[in-house]
């Protein structure tokens, strides 16, 4: 169960840092630009923690999908993003691909 949590806390701090990397305004400003670095070394360590406990394939496609999906969502409600048909259907397909995902295994 340590590898869900450590993976669930990589996708936060993901997630934390991409939000970060887009205040910075192409690293116009400082403090976003610092927090994003700071934000993704916390996440690329306990994406580390996880892979002791799980496989890399599992473990990188749903930090990755979750990390896109959650990004998408704060696109549309705090970046005032398009929330579209076509955007709502592959952030179902995400989800999808997670729980097909975590049905196949891969976890030690």
């Amino acid at each position: 169960m340590d590898g869900f949590i450590y993976l669930a806390l990589a996708i936060l701090f993901e997630v934390a840092g991409t939000t970060a990397l887009k205040l910075s305004e192409g690293f116009t400003k400082l403090f976003p630009s610092i927090l994003m670095v700071v934000l993704y070394v916390v996440s690329f360590g306990l994406l580390s923690l996880t892979l002791k406990k799980m496989d890399v394939g599992v473990a990188y496609a749903i930090w990755a999908a979750v990390g896109t999906a959650l990004i998408a969502l704060i696109g549309v409600i705090w970046f005032n993003e398009p929330l579209t048909l076509l955007k709502i259907a592959a952030i179902g397909f995400i989800i999808i691909g997670v729980v097909m995902l975590n049905l196949a295994g891969g976890v030690h």
